[in-house]
């Protein structure tokens, strides 16, 4: 099954940002990644409110922001004023999910929810149908440049299996440790959305593992 592809923007060289957005755009990447972190809900700070303004008006490919923060809900402004077509927000930060799910679908934004690699898929069951999209961790968040753990692509079968039969319309987004060969066993496993950023960024022809990894 082909992948939708996110480049994580958290692995672009930030002295050529422009360099990097400019070969985004002309690639087949059909989002662009953004995580966002607080220092507090993981151990370290990625982009604030002047870099992403930068980043939102560079790119032309519709913008995918993770949040990776406490109290997520509090930027909900700030991200819809990027215009981003996701918000994602962790599982683990938001008591009332169902809540802050319908405020994001209210603000014209797909609504997603991502799970850490210690939290099982079932904890999703009674939320599900409302959701756009899954994002499931396959390192520890916090930092780029991770390996993969391995037990996340069973759980991108649990999950797959958990949307079919609820008849849900959520895709299936995997972020971390992402390459052509992991990238390969997640779509075998039925994922839909590749998040991957040392792979391309690093890359001697990034563009090319962008394309390699939408045919998988």
């Amino acid at each position: 099954m082909a992948q939708m592809v996110s480049p994580s923007l958290l692995s672009a060289n930030f002295g050529y940002l422009q360099k990097d957005l400019d070969m985004i755009n002309r690639s087949d990447a059909d989002w662009l990644h953004i995580d966002i972190m607080d220092g507090t809900f993981v151990p370290n700070i990625s982009f604030g409110p002047p870099v992403l303004k930068y980043v939102a008006e560079l790119c032309n490919k519709p913008l995918d922001v993770h949040l990776m923060v406490v109290n997520p809900m509090n930027y909900l402004d700030a991200v819809k004023s990027l215009g981003a077509r996701v918000m994602n927000i962790h599982y683990e930060a938001e008591i009332h999910l169902h809540r802050a799910i319908m405020k994001i679908k209210e603000s014209g934004m797909m609504a997603g929810v991502t799970l850490n690699p210690s939290t099982p898929v079932c904890m999703l069951k009674d939320i599900i149908r409302d959701l756009d999209l899954v994002l499931l961790m396959s390192v520890n968040p916090g930092f780029g440049g991770q390996k993969f753990i391995p037990h996340t692509v069973d759980k991108v079968r649990e999950l797959r299996e958990l949307i079919e039969s609820t008849s849900s319309n959520a895709l299936i987004e995997v972020d971390g440790g992402v390459n052509v060969e992991t990238g390969k066993l997640l779509a075998d496993a039925g994922s839909d959305v590749l998040v991957a950023g040392n792979a391309v960024f690093k890359a001697e022809n990034p563009e090319g593992v962008i394309s390699a990894l939408r045919t998988l």
